[in-house]
């Protein structure tokens, strides 16, 4: 898997990630320390309302964004999200009232609602062999998984010498190392001949339209909202069950949440040889057959189970539920890069960043809401449902047998522009 670094631009593409994202890390920390300085016990509201206004500028501006930019080469694009990203951290140890968090959150995300669909729509184009890109996905995953684990702990180390402001700093130093490496590499050239030839409707609207179409893409728009279910969950109602359902001390929720990566990371470990193996469709539906069953475990425990039972089975269950979502996520970008040509790309990869974000506008409010309200038991529940509409929506919508076109796999109604005789390939 290690390999794929090899490749010069891929490597600086990835170190650029890697730091970035221990950045993000710090700020989520430094962030929450922030909004309790300023709200005290109102910190969740803060939060909660500044999480909302990420996911809104994820879903409502990153489609316009990448029409908007659709003309310009993809290197400025990159480096001028990276500054703008920097620049709002370096404004947050400033702050003195709440909605200067919001402005500066949603500033911030829309760079980020630019910076990461261009930035995933890029390494098809740098990693054209199958296996490469395979290789980059679990990486990428890894380091998503490795930055939930390693950035809290690397932010309680520092906050021993340091007070959380400093946190920030480390934040803007991730976002310029993301500008240099970015700067110092030499991207391919990339057309958008298809995009910038519409009006902004058009372009803005593509990407959504092409996922539509496509059935193996309509069973991903599925399969988003089977992965928003249990990250919602985890998220949102990890803390609620380690320490007043279960009566568990404070160092058990880094504990349970570890499990929910260690579990993702294993499988994005695998991921390559699994795939290669069995192919999408199969890797992709276990996970989405995988999630409500667990789900559904979770509920029959917290309804069930004695008070303060239920520790192992949560950590078991915690592990099933990353490995589960891993399985969908890590594959997911094959699908979009499949699916559309070099000029289309980023439209693709942009609707579905936004789109995918969209499903925890409805996951979040059910966990954090339905929790608070009924109970954990109640919310695991709705959630559960959730997933298993997601999961009978996967699998009506992605087809048994597909065939190759010019980008890899098509779905299967396209069957009828194939020669006759032409062997029909599984994934």
């Amino acid at each position: 898997m290690l390999a794929v670094l090899r490749d010069p631009t891929y490597g600086r593409l990835f170190s650029a990630q890697v730091v970035a994202l221990l950045g993000t890390g710090l700020l989520t920390v430094a962030l929450g320390l922030l909004a309790f300085d300023l709200a005290g016990s109102s910190a969740g509201a803060v939060l909660g309302t500044a999480l909302t206004i990420k996911m809104l500028a994820y879903v409502g501006f990153a489609p316009v964004i990448n029409a908007l930019v659709a003309r310009l080469p993809k290197k400025p694009v990159l480096i001028a999200a990276d500054l703008v990203r920097a620049a709002m951290a370096v404004c947050l140890p400033f702050i003195t009232e709440a909605w200067q968090i919001y402005v500066l959150i949603f500033l911030l995300q829309t760079a980020s609602a630019t910076f990461t669909p261009a930035f995933q729509s890029l390494i098809p184009t740098v990693l054209k062999d199958e296996r490469d890109y395979t290789h980059a996905l679990s990486l990428s995953r890894l380091a998503y998984d490795m930055e939930a684990l390693v950035s809290p702990a690397a932010a309680a180390l520092l906050l021993t010498v340091l007070t959380y402001n400093s946190l920030f700093l480390g934040t803007v130093a991730g976002f310029l190392f993301s500008a240099g490496m970015v700067a110092f590499t030499v991207l391919p050239k990339t057309t958008s001949s298809v995009g910038a030839a519409g009006s902004l409707w058009h372009r803005t609207t593509l990407g959504a339209r092409i996922l539509w179409r496509n059935r193996r893409l309509r069973s991903l728009l599925a399969l988003n909202l089977v992965v928003a279910a249990p990250t919602a969950l985890v998220l949102v109602d990890t803390v609620v069950y380690v320490r007043d359902a279960l009566h568990r001390p404070e160092t058990d929720l880094a504990l349970a949440l570890a499990c929910f990566g260690v579990g993702s990371m294993v499988v994005a470990v695998t991921a390559p040889r699994v795939l290669e193996r069995f192919g999408d469709r199969a890797v992709m539906l276990t996970g989405a057959a995988l999630i409500p069953l667990v789900l559904a475990g979770a509920t029959a425990v917290t309804f069930l189970a004695a008070p303060g039972a239920g520790w192992w089975w949560l950590l078991g269950m915690w592990f099933l539920l990353g490995a589960g979502n891993s399985t969908i996520l890590t594959p997911s970008s094959r699908l979009l890069r499949d699916a559309s040509t070099e000029e289309t790309r980023p439209y693709v990869f942009t609707a579905q960043f936004s789109l995918s974000h969209a499903c925890y506008i409805i996951s979040y409010p059910v966990a954090g809401w339905v929790g608070a309200a009924a109970g954990l038991g109640w919310a695991a529940l709705a959630l559960t449902i959730l997933a298993i509409l997601g999961s009978a929506g996967a699998f009506l919508s992605w087809p048994r047998h597909t065939v190759a076109g010019p980008n890899g796999a098509v779905s299967e109604e396209q069957r009828v522009e194939q020669p006759a005789g032409q062997p029909v390939p599984s994934r």
